[in-house]
């Protein structure tokens, strides 16, 4: 049997696995004697309080934020994108309802989101 300590998502595990094909048992999760430092973020582009407007811009499906097309204080025209997603490989533009400007982006690149959730207001 040989021993290992594996970390997902910041949890230490340790796991033994038997060398005669048979199932790896887990272990109580174990906490690594000295856990790596979370990598820093990439530096956010200033955002406004969240939800400063009264228009929001939602997900159109699950994903994964590319970028912000629009900052806040610009102008938008109804159907202008204001916020890219990445959902099952395709690039979804997350347009502006109605002409406004851009109160909040109340998202960072790389965020995850569910379908629904407000990536920006207008006002």
């Amino acid at each position: 049997m040989k021993n290992y300590t594996i970390t997902v998502n910041g949890t230490a595990y340790a796991v033994t696995v038997e060398e005669n094909g048979a199932a790896p048992s887990v272990a109580a999760p174990a906490r690594p004697a000295a856990a790596p430092a979370p990598a820093a973020a990439p530096a956010a582009a200033p955002k406004a309080s969240a939800g400063a407007g009264s228009i929001k811009v939602e997900a159109g499906a699950a994903g994964k934020v590319l970028k912000a097309v629009k900052n806040v204080g610009d102008a938008v025209k109804k159907g202008d994108p204001v916020v890219v997603i990445e959902s099952m490989k395709m690039e979804i533009n997350c347009v502006a309802p109605q002409d406004g400007t851009v109160a909040s982006i109340d998202c960072n690149a790389g965020d995850s989101v569910d379908a629904g959730a407000v990536l920006a207001t207008l006002n």
